[in-house]
């Protein structure tokens, strides 16, 4: 009899889109990161973007609340009506704009979102734009589609920011999607109000391009800096897609819950999608994302608090090392230290690191071509970790020479 065992049988492959899709390097750092502590090595990890923080306890009463009630069977494709209200409650709180639920899509996290809204634009022969160094699931989806991914250069000298003269450049008679990101990652950059400005008025002239605007760190920003969020521009409304969600805000990263807002021509092939996919999101996490909508927000403040005083740390310590400069982020919570002067090739230095210094970062190029010479530091570990990771990289760098 055949063992089902046998890890070397070969059969048929899957289809050439799928040899076209990339993944998010950040989970294979951590893969490694785990197993070398599993195997006793002393291992700080500044490389995964999740908070450190736990889910506030009335989020998690509520859950554990919603199941004694019963709620334990399927739900709408589009999510609980109370949920996606507590969506338009808090989204009139952040931006004053008044949103219909009919709009609202809750997700099982934000990526279902991306995923929906490139698979819907992306086909061979059209083109998507997307930001670089971006989230890498932007570049691999638009891959998988076969639609041609254009970069949006984020630059250093723009502190990472998106240049609205150039973005607009970029467009052409077969671009179907823009992406953005802002406050971003890995950068913790946050783009001006003016320059979102700029877009718009040069999207008057591009009508067939819709946007998705990726706005999963709004609440983080710094030092005064404000989120502009696209809902708050009624011209474009008619082709916005946002996404956004709990995962960052509230700690809610394996609760695998989101949501999105759609212009109504979109949102009922997003619900077929969802019904074709996931079927819908799981009832209890639903119960509890609307307590961290209408709850208290004390552990919220507390945890941005922290992030603050991170990110300043991270930034003073990283300037303090020969050969690399940062640039201080006003939002998220990642910082973007440059490491050209060092002669490294960032995947290079991220991976010697972890092996002989034991800190575990991820290399810019995993975020675009355009992010070689950085690495991308999460902010999100206790000050006494972030101090010792430093040392350690001064110390690397100090004795270590690239191969």
């Amino acid at each position: 009899m055949p063992s089902l065992n046998n890890l070397d049988a070969k059969g048929p492959e899957p289809i050439a889109a799928f040899a076209r899709m990339g993944e998010e390097n950040a989970f294979a750092v951590l893969a490694r990161a785990t197993q070398l502590a599993a195997q006793g090595r002393d291992i700080l990890n500044l490389g995964i973007g999740q908070p450190d923080f736990q889910t506030p306890p009335h989020v998690v009463e509520a859950a554990v609340k919603a199941l004694r009630d019963g709620h334990h069977g399927y739900t709408p494709a589009n999510g609980l009506l109370p949920t996606r209200e507590a969506v338009c409650r808090r989204v009139h709180t952040m931006t004053g704009v008044a949103i219909s639920p009919e709009t609202v899509m809750i997700t099982p996290g934000g990526k279902p979102a991306m995923y929906a809204a490139i698979s819907m634009l992306g086909e061979p022969g059209a083109e998507i734009l997307y930001p670089d160094p971006g989230f890498p699931i932007y570049r691999s989806m638009i891959d998988f589609t076969g639609a041609r991914a254009v970069p949006v250069p984020l630059r250093e000298d723009n502190a990472f920011a998106f240049s609205a003269e150039e973005t607009l450049s970029l467009i052409t008679a077969d671009t179907r999607l823009l992406i953005i990101n802002s406050p971003s990652n890995p950068t913790g950059a946050v783009t001006p109000r003016i320059e979102i400005e700029k877009l718009l008025a040069g999207l008057e002239n591009h009508p067939h391009v819709v946007v998705l605007s990726d706005e999963i760190y709004d609440v983080m920003t710094y030092d005064g800096t404000e989120h502009t969020s696209l809902l708050a521009f009624p011209e474009i409304r008619d082709r916005l897609i946002v996404l956004n969600g709990w995962s960052k805000t509230w700690a809610m990263t394996g609760w695998r819950l989101g949501w999105s807002i759609w212009p109504p021509h979109l949102y009922e092939a997003m619900r077929k999608l969802a019904v074709n996919s996931w079927s819908c999101v799981n009832a209890p996490a639903q119960w509890a994302g609307i307590a961290a909508i209408d709850g208290p927000q004390d552990h919220v403040h507390d945890m941005l608090a922290a992030f603050d005083r991170r990110r300043q740390l991270v930034t003073d310590l990283a300037n303090r090392i020969d050969n690399v400069t940062c640039v201080r982020p006003n939002g998220a919570f990642y910082a973007f230290p440059n490491i050209k002067a060092t002669g490294w090739f960032a995947k290079d230095l991220s991976r010697a690191v972890l092996e002989k210094a034991g800190v575990a970062l991820i290399g810019g190029p995993d975020f675009g071509d355009f992010g070689e010479g950085y690495l991308r530091i999460s902010c999100a570990s206790s000050d006494v970790a972030i101090r010792d990771a430093f040392e350690r990289i001064d110390e690397f760098l100090a004795t270590e020479q690239p191969a």
